[in-house]
């Protein structure tokens, strides 16, 4: 079961993969995460503003937001229109969705193919590590209370990456970063699968492989574009076939420049 489950990454001793659009629907961090923070925000500042505990998010912001709550909580929502991805307000909405993951009000609704391959891969001794934008911390608590049974999937993963202990998911050298949390492991030996097509080709230009994935909800991939006919639809033992056509076909690729 476990070797059906895994058979479309039998030739990889790491997956890296991507949450939002790979994973997970892409609509849940915009539709419910970011608005779920947002809703929670006026409440938390109420009774938390001046508590030690959260001076570490606050003094992260900008100086003119750390003093100032009203300057602070539109800064926040000014973020979030735009979707930035600053560090700090990441940390600062993964402490926010913390006490919805806890209270049950947030569960991660996974795709139904990815807890069957993350427990196959770790239980043929695969390492699985995840690299999103959002903070590790906010990771944890995905992976920690997901829609899957187990529900708890974070003792499956090996090593969790952001943009702050990788960088960017757009630069090549984010990915290098990672490469270099296992020196032995050669860069041909791990797959990193995502919804976006700049950090397939970042992660490709490191020596990582890579491949785009396509999911309900995501914007359709450009045509345009020779990693968009590689794309896989899902990560389940039907797709092996799928997987290995398409790995193959990435290998006549001219490899991408580095960034």
């Amino acid at each position: 079961m476990a070797a059906a489950a895994a058979a479309g990454f039998a030739d990889f001793d790491v997956l890296v993969l991507d949450i939002e659009g790979t994973v997970c629907p892409i609509s849940f961090v915009h539709d419910v995460l970011f608005p779920y923070a947002l809703d929670a925000l006026p409440r938390h500042l109420d009774s938390h503003w001046d508590s030690p505990g959260f001076a570490r998010y606050r003094d992260a912001f900008p100086d003119d937001c750390r003093n100032d709550r009203a300057a602070f909580h539109a800064h926040v929502h000014h973020l979030v229109a735009r979707d930035v991805k600053a560090p700090y307000l990441k940390a600062l909405q993964g402490h926010l969705w913390q006490q919805g993951y806890e209270s049950g009000e947030l569960e991660a609704p996974i795709f139904p193919d990815v807890a069957p391959l993350i427990i196959a891969a770790h239980g043929v001794g695969k390492k699985i590590i995840i690299y999103s934008s959002g903070s590790v911390p906010a990771q944890k608590l995905f992976f920690a209370h997901t829609t899957a049974r187990p529900s708890d999937l974070a003792p499956f993963i090996s090593a969790w990456f952001d943009t702050v202990n990788a960088g960017p998911k757009t630069e090549t050298a984010s990915y290098t970063t990672i490469l270099s949390s296992h020196p032995t492991i050669p860069p041909a030996r791990w797959l990193f699968l995502s919804d976006n097509l700049r950090e397939v080709s970042a992660a490709l230009a490191s020596g990582m492989r890579s491949l785009p994935v396509t999911r309900p909800g995501n914007a359709p991939l450009p045509p345009d574009n020779p990693l968009s006919q590689l794309a896989i639809a899902d990560l389940s033992p039907k797709s092996a076939e799928r997987v290995r056509e398409s790995l193959a076909a990435l290998d006549q690729l001219p490899k991408p420049d580095q960034q």
